[in-house]
């Protein structure tokens, strides 16, 4: 079992907590503490220990700011009613987080130590674990190459850090349709390419469609694949999921798609309430066509950050599609229900994805 060094962080350097109902935003606030491990090539993981929250000093020459080796994740603590705080499925989160860091060559964790981890830095900062409706406390766990060096390779030495902090819903609109914008002028990524690791150079590569989108008047991008334009891929911040006639598709996991937590949370679920669930390629044409012919009954997004967000708008070459009237469909509107309801320990969890942690 990890053995994780505290130091508590002193009078001054606590930090002022949001006042009850008091608005969150997303990812604007953090804690008192956060938790950091140290990676060296022959040594391995070490120093475990959770600190006060701080500013990092890091050499110029570092090489996550030089060549991007890095891999993050992102998880949630809730409350339940009685006060009692769970996770959600963390274990999927930290494999995939190991799956990221095999392909960007750095090292592996052990899933249980940085669970232990997670679970100490959460008991911790319990009292920042909001109560409110549709809150609940973000998790950011985040590995970066930390050896000084101009020249490209792999580094000697990481640091694993998480951060935590409470947070309301991602979209300001909360859990209402959101507009989408399909691109054609940009690609996220290729086979063969970064795009089923979460690591920072998929989002970066996405900020001048997603800005473009914005300034435009859309939510986000759905993106198409990279080589013909033709088959849909992933929203910025989501997998993606058509209800067309008696089929829920979302796309096959192909390598340049994220593979999600949630994606896989709703393609369970839909299958044991006996709905037909498709995993495979989807040509935008297919979903046109089901636009135009009424078919497509509802088009939803799904990730932790939003669990699930209803698309009312998609815009394509000029042309905007209304899905469902621009209206939250019953089947998003059901699985949102029944998700954050096993989440927050109001429906009861028959698949033992919830984790108590305290």
């Amino acid at each position: 079992m990890i053995k994780i060094a505290l130091t508590k962080a002193s009078p001054a350097e606590l930090r002022t907590k949001p006042a009850p109902g008091a608005p969150l935003g997303f990812g604007k606030i953090f804690s008192d503490h956060m938790f950091l491990m140290d990676y060296e090539e022959g040594k391995g993981w070490h120093h475990p220990r959770i600190e006060p929250y701080r500013p990092f000093s890091l050499d110029p020459a570092t090489l996550v700011l030089h060549y991007g080796q890095e891999v993050f994740e992102g998880l949630k603590a809730y409350r339940w009613p009685k006060g009692e705080i769970y996770l959600f499925r963390p274990r999927m989160n930290y494999e995939r987080l190991n799956r990221s860091a095999r392909r960007l060559c750095m090292p592996e964790m052990n899933v249980e130590d940085v669970l232990e981890a997670t679970r100490e830095l959460v008991r911790l900062e319990k009292d920042w674990v909001p109560s409110e409706p549709g809150t609940s406390l973000y998790i950011r766990p985040n590995v970066i190459a930390m050896e000084a060096a101009v020249g490209v390779h792999v580094s000697a030495t990481f640091l694993f850090y998480i951060i935590v902090g409470p947070v309301g819903a991602y979209y300001p609109q909360g859990f209402n349709p959101v507009d989408i914008f399909i691109t054609e002028k940009y690609t996220r990524a290729a086979v063969g390419g970064l795009g089923e690791a979460k690591t920072l150079a998929n989002y970066a590569a996405s900020l001048l469609a997603q800005r473009e989108a914005q300034e435009s008047g859309y939510t986000q991008v759905l993106w198409l694949d990279a080589v013909e334009r033709k088959y849909v891929e992933e929203v910025g911040t989501s997998n993606i999921f058509f209800y067309i006639g008696d089929e829920l598709i979302t796309p096959s996991l192909t390598g340049t798609i994220l593979p999600g937590v949630t994606r896989d949370s709703v393609i369970h679920v839909a299958r044991d309430w006996g709905l037909k669930v498709s995993e495979r390629r989807i040509r935008l044409e297919e979903v046109i066509a089901a636009m135009k012919d009424g078919t497509l009954k509802e088009v939803f997004g799904s990730g932790t950050a939003a669990v699930i967000s209803p698309v009312g708008k998609l815009a394509y070459r000029g042309e905007t599609y209304l899905v469902n009237n621009g209206r939250v469909g019953s089947l998003a509107q059901k699985l949102y229900d029944f998700l954050i309801g096993i989440q927050y320990g109001k429906v009861k969890d028959p698949y033992g994805w919830v984790e108590r942690v305290c």
